[in-house]
C-alpha cells in the first residue's frame, strides 16, 4: 500500500489509550496504524512528541450578528486560522436566530458568512431565541434532521432569553428528536435588579460586572435548568461554569443519575475577578476580561480545576467571543466611559485554549493526557454528533492530528497570535506546550510557527444525533 502521508514514530494518545505507532493517511483519512508502515509520498517524523487528535472547540463565536452596534473581530477566515495555529481542527460556532426572524434564515445567513473562508472543518449549533409554534413544530425538528443537532438557549440577555415555559417547549423538541441542548444558566431578573442599583449608585467600572453577576445567580439558574431538564427527561449541557456553587448543583444532579453535562473554559482557570479591576490607560482596561459568568476568585479557580480532574466537566471549550478593545465597534461600543452593562460580553481564546490546558493541566500533573484528549476533543465530538469522524486517532477517522512540542517554553503574546483581536487576556502567561504541526484531513495547516492553511479548505459538517432520543 502506498500512503499519501505517513507520520512516523508517533506517541499517540486518545481519550482511553497511549500507544506508539506509525500513522498511514490516504485521501485525508487514517487508513493504518502500525509499526514500520510502507513508505508515504510525504513523511513526518514525530519521534519524541505526542500526537493527539485535533481539538474540537464546541463553543466559539465567529462573525455572529450583534444588535448593539458591536462587531465580532473574527470571521470564519481569521477565526479558523487562529484555531488551527493553536491545534484545533474543528469548530462549532452558532447560527443565531434573531427574534422575529426564522431559524432557517439564521442558518442560511451563517452559511453565507462561512462560505469559502474556513481553513478547518466546521459545524453549526443553533441559538433558539424565538421559539414560535412554527419553530417548535416545523423548523427546529427539520433542521435537527438535516444535521444541526445541537442548540443553545439563554436564561439571560434581553434579546436572547427564554422563560421557563419556553425552555420546557424547546427541551421537549430536543427529547423527541435526540438533540443536545446547551444552556447559559444565569438568572436574568437578579442580574437586571443588581445592575440597575449598581449603575444608579455610580458603580459603573468594569469591576462591577462581577458584582452584577454573583455566583448565586448562576447557582439558581443552574438548579432551575437541571429541574426543567429532569421534568422533560432530556440531557442538557450547562455551559461556561465558573465556580463552586454551580459545580455543586451539577455534581448533585449527576449523583442522582440525571443526564446533566457541563463545560468550563480557560477564563475560569487562568483569570480572576481582579482582572476586571485593571485600570491602565483609559480606566476601561478591565473590559478586556468582561465575560458572563465573570471570572471568580482563586479559591473558585481551584474548585474548577478539581472538578475538571474529577470528571464533573465533559468538555473544555474556549467560548471565543472576539471583540476588539480599541475602536468603536468592540469593547468600547458604548464609549470610553461606558457602564459595564454596555460593554460586549466575551473574550478571545480559540488559539490559546489547548496550550494553556496542556501546560497547566497535563505538564503540571493536574490531569493526564487521556483526560486532556477527552476534554478538548473526543467528548465534544461525541456530544455534538461528530464522533468517530472527529475526536480520535483510529482507522477511518479524519486525519485531524496535532504533533505537540513540549520542549520549547514560550510566553503568550498577542503579537504572536493569529486571530483578528487586538489583545489576549492571557498576555504574559508562560506555557510549555504548543503545536509544532497541525494537520486538517491530512493537510498541514500549521508547521513550526508558519501558518500554511488557505481559506476554503474547511468543510461544513452535518452532525449526527448525539443521543437516541426518548428512552
Amino acid at each position: 500500500m502506498s500512503y499519501d502521508l505517513v507520520i512516523r514514530n508517533a506517541r499517540c494518545a486518545t481519550a482511553s489509550d497511549v500507544f506508539d505507532a506509525d500513522i498511514g493517511i490516504i485521501d485525508g483519512r487514517i487508513v493504518a496504524l502500525g509499526a514500520q508502515l510502507a513508505a508515504g509520498k510525504t513523511e513526518i517524523d514525530a519521534a519524541g512528541c505526542y500526537v493527539l487528535p485535533g481539538g474540537v472547540d464546541g463553543h466559539c463565536h465567529l462573525d455572529q450578528p450583534m444588535n448593539d452596534g458591536s462587531k465580532m473581530a473574527d470571521d470564519f477566515e481569521t477565526g479558523t486560522r487562529s484555531a488551527a495555529c493553536g491545534g484545533t481542527t474543528t469548530v462549532i460556532p452558532f447560527a443565531c436566530q434573531i427574534k422575529g426572524d426564522t431559524l432557517r434564515a439564521a442558518v442560511e445567513d451563517y452559511h453565507r458568512r462561512a462560505e469559502g473562508k474556513a481553513t478547518i472543518d466546521y459545524a453549526f449549533h443553533l441559538i433558539v431565541s424565538d421559539p414560535t409554534q412554527a419553530v417548535l413544530e416545523e423548523e427546529l425538528p427539520a433542521l435537527i434532521r438535516e444535521g444541526y443537532t445541537s442548540f443553545k438557549i439563554y436564561m439571560t440577555y434581553d434579546d436572547l432569553k427564554l422563560d421557563d415555559r419556553q425552555i420546557l417547549d424547546v427541551l421537549s423538541v430536543a427529547r423527541a428528536e435526540g438533540a443536545m441542548v446547551m444552556v447559559h444558566a444565569e438568572n436574568t431578573d437578579c442580574i437586571a435588579w443588581l445592575t440597575e442599583r449598581l449603575v444608579k449608585a455610580g458603580n459603573t467600572a468594569p469591576r462591577f460586572h462581577a458584582d452584577s453577576r454573583p455566583m448565586l445567580v448562576e447557582r439558581e439558574a443552574t438548579h432551575r435548568a437541571i429541574a426543567l431538564a429532569e421534568l422533560v427527561d432530556v440531557p442538557i449541557l450547562i455551559v461556561h461554569v465558573s465556580g463552586r456553587e454551580a459545580v455543586e448543583q451539577i455534581r448533585w444532579a449527576q449523583s442522582l443519575g440525571l443526564q446533566i453535562h457541563a463545560e468550563t473554559c480557560p477564563q475560569y482557570l487562568f483569570l480572576t475577578s481582579s482582572n476586571l479591576d485593571a485600570t491602565e490607560h483609559d480606566g476601561l482596561h478591565g473590559a478586556k476580561c468582561i465575560c458572563s459568568p465573570p471570572p471568580r476568585d482563586k479559591a473558585n479557580q481551584e474548585v474548577i480545576w478539581q472538578a475538571l480532574a474529577g470528571g464533573v466537566f465533559r468538555v473544555f471549550s474556549s467560548d471565543h467571543a472576539p471583540f476588539r478593545y480599541e475602536g468603536t465597534d468592540g469593547k468600547k461600543v458604548g464609549g470610553c466611559h461606558a457602564s459595564f452593562a454596555e460593554i460586549p460580553n466575551g473574550i478571545p481564546g480559540l488559539e490559546t485554549r489547548l496550550p494553556l490546558l496542556f501546560s497547566a493541566g497535563v505538564l503540571d500533573g493536574r490531569i493526564d493526557i487521556n483526560q486532556f484528549v477527552a476534554l478538548t476533543s473526543t467528548n465534544a465530538a461525541k456530544t455534538y454528533g461528530l464522533y468517530p469522524r472527529k475526536g480520535t486517532i483510529a482507522v477511518g477517522a479524519d486525519a485531524d492530528l496535532v504533533i505537540w512540542d513540549t520542549q520549547t517554553p514560550r510566553t503568550i503574546r498577542n503579537a504572536d497570535l493569529h486571530h483578528d483581536v487586538d489583545y489576549t487576556p492571557y498576555e504574559g502567561i508562560a506555557v510549555r506546550a504548543w503545536p509544532a504541526i497541525t494537520l486538517s484531513r491530512g493537510e498541514v495547516v500549521w508547521r513550526d510557527g508558519e501558518y500554511l492553511g488557505k481559506p476554503g479548505m474547511g468543510r461544513f459538517l452535518p452532525c449526527d444525533k448525539p443521543w437516541a432520543g426518548p428512552r
